[in-house]
């Protein structure tokens, strides 16, 4: 036989699911293991979201859409961009497809030759990197520090240009550090942009969920040069707890997305109808239950944060935003627990599920070695009970 594709074959399997899949095949065996891995609302899709979808099917809603998207789905994505961050896109500027990785997938193509580099501030989602390879790209990891926030600064990025850089792709807040980057430093960043002539991809999948008062910033209002360079990610997964709907979108300039929809309609082609149905009432319609989603995730936040704290061995990062904090395990480097070596995060993630029967994300996939993410987006007795097994773990080990 012929050998398999080179390109495929360079494509590693997520981390978080790998996790995940052994969390879940100890759990189907009857054994009490929690988990704080794979990132989604612990809560259900609000209920009028729920009708539109219903709705939709007895409506008959259930035949091809247009590749970008529905009219209606596409104005709904307008419009919750215009009051919450107050930017104008018109329906010919935006694409929704199912979920937010064909729309980072298809953004990259959409901007990517073979041999362009793309800059990818450290630590970052773990699928990121690896899109960035699939089209033929060229990931630049920059990494960025706890002190700083884990922000790019815009010293770094400078650094980082070289003739074959293509592009930025920045993740506010952040998937895996819970952090989020202030006005002043988006700024700096968007002037070295300007300067080399970059385009931004901005996944900005987590920005109605933050915390402590903090503001957030979409990239593209920053100014009329910032808007035009940048190709804005975003959906409904996170914000309205529809991971299952499959629902993300991207709004760029028209030429952009003409692009995109070209790439879509020989791939993926148009997204579930009724997906679509539920996402245009979900972008349109009532805002309210995000914020009582919001106020749970920053309660627990709160008790996660406070009680780590104060666990020997292990730090955590007080996260500004998403449901996602990061433990940093540095003082467990090179120490043994339950006979084992720690080398990095795989080697306690690994044996934490093993001996504490907890499930967390080592991080080493996200460019960040010596911490694992911690989900939140459970119930705040599984948080206390992962805490307790985590502190048993530690003193037993």
């Amino acid at each position: 036989m012929k050998p398999l594709s080179t390109l495929a074959q360079s494509v590693r399997a997520s981390t978080t699911m790998a996790i995940d899949t052994q969390f879940k095949k100890m759990r189907a065996e009857g054994i009490d293991v929690i988990g704080f891995s794979v990132g989604e609302p612990d809560f259900p899709t609000p209920e009028h979201i729920k009708q539109a979808g219903i709705r939709a099917i007895e409506n008959n809603q259930t035949t091809y859409t247009p590749t970008p998207g529905t009219l209606a789905v596409r104005e709904a994505v307008c419009q919750r961009m215009r009051e919450d961050w107050g930017l104008e896109y018109t329906p010919e500027e935006v694409v929704v497809t199912g979920g937010g990785k064909p729309v980072l997938y298809t953004a990259l193509k959409a901007l990517v030759n073979p041999g362009d580099e793309v800059i990818l501030p450290a630590p970052y989602w773990v699928s990121y990197r690896e899109l960035i390879q699939m089209v033929g790209g060229v990931p630049v990891v920059v990494e960025t520090t706890e002190e700083s926030g884990f922000n790019l600064t815009a010293d770094q990025l400078r650094g980082a240009i070289t003739p074959k850089t293509k592009a930025l792709l920045l993740n506010s807040p952040s998937n895996p550090t819970g952090m989020i980057y202030s006005r002043e430093h988006l700024e700096a960043l968007a002037q070295v942009c300007q300067e080399a002539d970059l385009y931004v991809i901005a996944d900005e999948m987590y920005s109605k969920l933050v915390f402590d008062g903090k503001e957030f910033v979409s990239f593209p209002t920053l100014s009329a040069d910032a808007k035009a360079r940048t190709i804005l990610v975003n959906g409904a997964s996170k914000t309205y707890a529809m991971t299952g709907w499959r629902i993300g979108f991207a709004a760029a300039s028209r030429e952009i997305i003409q692009l995109m929809s070209n790439y879509l309609s020989h791939s993926l082609s148009g997204t579930c109808s009724i997906a679509q149905a539920a996402a245009a009432e979900a972008f349109g319609g009532s805002q309210a239950e995000i914020e009582t989603m919001r106020q749970a995730f920053e309660e627990r936040r709160n008790y996660l944060y406070e009680r780590m704290s104060k666990i020997p061995g292990v730090h955590p990062v007080r996260s500004e935003a998403t449901f996602y904090m990061l433990m940093n395990l540095s003082e467990l480097i090179g120490k043994t627990l339950y006979g084992v070596e720690i080398h990095d995060a795989d080697d306690f993630a690994n044996l934490f599920l093993k001996e504490g029967l907890v499930a967390v994300v080592p991080c080493t996939g996200f460019g960040a070695p010596e911490y694992v993410r911690w989900s939140f987006a459970v119930s705040m007795e599984n948080i206390q009970k992962g805490l307790d097994r985590l502190e048993k773990f530690l003193a037993n080990g």
